[in-house]
């Protein structure tokens, strides 16, 4: 029999927005996660080293990852240079004791930035243990129109990074094939985002399981090649409508996972 996974399992504290990253902390806790992922966002407690130590001591939840503010809503956060925010975010990772720094390729209009984006990355990975996996992303779409808002481009698999991230929820916005995509990544393969999609054009970060994308083919692909980065919950829960029901779509996402990690290493590929 297979040995058991190692694989740990985050709850990214975007998935309780609007509410706050210390709630993250404490559902986290309270349904038994593995840890969290922190986006650094606009919430000031997101982007205070300090106050992340002091919630992660007290709800004994380990920070796992930190995503660095690279959406649109944070283009002031941490500085306005964005090289700025990836080593804040570096140096967070190192203190918190996080592996792993998410990064978005840039937008098409920061131009100077996306120029030096995949050497800069890889100058950065160079100097620390914490790993840059930079995530894919997805075609911004508006009726039949389709904009390549991201560069060198939103399917990172058409640069050389040392690590990825694979977020099926954008896989679905993009409408491109999730595993071909995982193939790809192969063993540089290093954090996963995972959430469900149907293939709207809008990112909907659905409760894996409720979409169409192979949430759980990922998950036994993971145990079967030995990955050895985190599994982290990253999926939208806005439209709850009470604190409970917010609850019991992270709870539902929580047992998703664990089953088909679990029922990976129960019945190892021949």
């Amino acid at each position: 029999m297979a040995e058991p996974t190692d694989v740990r399992i985050a709850l990214s504290t975007a998935s309780v927005y609007p509410e706050s990253t210390a709630t993250a902390f404490e559902i986290a806790a309270r349904l038994g996660y593995d840890g969290v992922e922190v986006m650094v966002w606009t919430d000031p407690v997101s982007q205070d080293i300090e106050a992340l130590r002091r919630l992660s001591d007290y709800h004994g939840i380990p920070v796992l990852a930190v995503h660095a503010p690279c959406l649109l809503i944070t283009q002031r956060v941490w500085s306005t240079d964005p090289w700025v925010k990836l080593q804040r975010a570096r140096s967070a990772a190192e203190k918190l004791g996080a592996s792993t720094v998410v990064v978005h390729p840039p937008f098409r209009w920061q131009r100077q930035y996306a120029r030096d984006f995949v050497d800069g990355i890889w100058r950065m990975a160079n100097e620390t243990d914490v790993r840059f996996a930079v995530e894919n992303m997805y075609p911004w779409r508006y009726r039949d129109r389709e904009m390549l808002a991201y560069a060198p481009d939103w399917d990172v698999t058409n640069d050389d990074y040392r690590h990825f991230t694979i977020d099926l929820s954008h896989t679905a916005t993009a409408r491109a094939e999730a595993l071909d995509m995982v193939g790809r990544m192969g063993d540089r393969l290093g954090h996963v985002h995972l959430a469900d999609g149907r293939g709207s054009a809008k990112d909907e970060h659905l409760v894996p399981g409720r979409g169409t994308q192979p949430c759980a083919e990922l998950l036994e692909h993971l145990v079967h090649t030995g990955f050895d980065g985190h599994v982290v919950i990253e999926v939208n829960t806005r439209r709850a409508m009470s604190g409970a029901e917010r609850e019991a779509d992270l709870a539902e996402a929580l047992a998703f996972t664990r089953k088909h990690l679990a029922s990976a290493v129960r019945v190892p590929r021949r």
